[in-house]
């Protein structure tokens, strides 16, 4: 995913005062607003120039942006560096409000985090909620698990200067939980004022790569490698599953490609999902004489032309 420059985006510098941020905002909005403008690619570009100022007018997004974009720079590409997005809380409304906004902001902020309005009655005494996103394992959706996570926040000290801060938190993991869904931890969010209630913490779940599983929804896929004649005559191979190693059979004529599906072996859940084998066919190296031999009888024996369809 590629790095946004925000400050780019409204032509401002960095360390840009908050009046000149919004007089820029100003300026671009009034070129760029889809009632009033002539550009063909208006629309776009004013979805870009509020995402940019929805960041940069905000102190806390402004503070984590602005970390992110210093690592971007000391590597001196143009993509972010491996697990930026994670574990990052940020305050206001909840995530799922809004979503007209671009994939790297709802990566950094959540799924189009916004800050909302004017606050609510109950807000006055609540806290306000926290959002973070975590990484976790499938093996502790398999079986559920209690993990220990590290967070990390900008604070605003007494002087008004960003600071980053670090906390860390036991999480229970249940049994299923999928891609997207939260778990939302009570009372560890902002404090209250004037002796009201904390607000919670959410935590949007994202799930790690896998060595072996892709996951889709509450189903999961695997590349199941076969031998040739495997694939030829059919058979039965051994493959692997959440629960454990499963016999399987292989339809004789199998095609690369070819999926085989098993009922409830995906991730469990009232209605578990499904585990597809995806049929890759492995042929044997040719690293021996013996091998060699081998291949040279298919070649006589097997009349056979993989390009007979492509035509003259």
């Amino acid at each position: 995913m590629e790095f946004k420059d925000y400050y780019d985006t409204l032509g401002v510098e960095r360390g840009v005062s908050d009046d000149d941020l919004r007089r820029a905002y100003r300026k671009l909005a009034r070129k760029y607003h889809p009632d009033v403008s002539k550009e063909a690619d208006a629309e776009a570009r004013m979805r870009d120039i509020n995402e940019a100022y929805d960041v940069l007018r905000d102190p806390e997004k402004r503070a984590a942006y602005d970390d992110l974009a210093a690592s971007v720079a000391a590597g001196g590409g143009h993509r972010p560096p491996p697990g930026w997005e994670q574990g990052f809380e940020f305050s206001g409304g909840d995530p799922r409000e809004e979503a007209d906004f671009s994939e790297f902001f709802s990566s950094l902020f959540g799924a189009a985090q916004r800050r909302r309005g004017g606050p609510a009655r109950e807000s006055r005494t609540r806290g306000e909620d926290y959002h973070a996103m975590i990484e976790v394992e499938l093996e502790d959706i398999l079986l559920g698990a209690t993990r220990e996570i590290g967070l990390r926040s900008m604070k605003m000290d007494a002087q008004g200067r960003p600071r980053l801060q670090e906390r860390k938190l036991s999480v229970r993991i249940p049994v299923g939980v999928r891609e997207g869904q939260r778990i939302r931890l009570a009372g560890q969010g902002m404090p209250g004022q004037a002796g009201g209630q904390p607000g919670d913490l959410y935590l949007e779940v994202r799930i790690k790569p896998h060595r072996l599983y892709r996951v889709d929804g509450r189903d999961l896929s695997l590349t199941l490698p076969v031998a040739p004649w495997e694939a030829a005559l059919g058979g039965k191979v051994q493959a692997p599953t959440p629960g454990g190693p499963v016999e399987v059979t292989i339809p004789a004529g199998s095609r690369p490609g070819s999926k085989l599906r098993l009922k409830g072996k995906g991730l469990p859940g009232a209605h578990p999902g499904d585990l597809y084998l995806q049929l890759e066919v492995a042929w044997p190296p040719a690293d021996t004489e013996a091998a060699r031999e081998a291949y040279r009888r298919m070649a006589r024996d097997i009349p056979f032309n993989p390009r007979a369809g492509l035509g003259k």
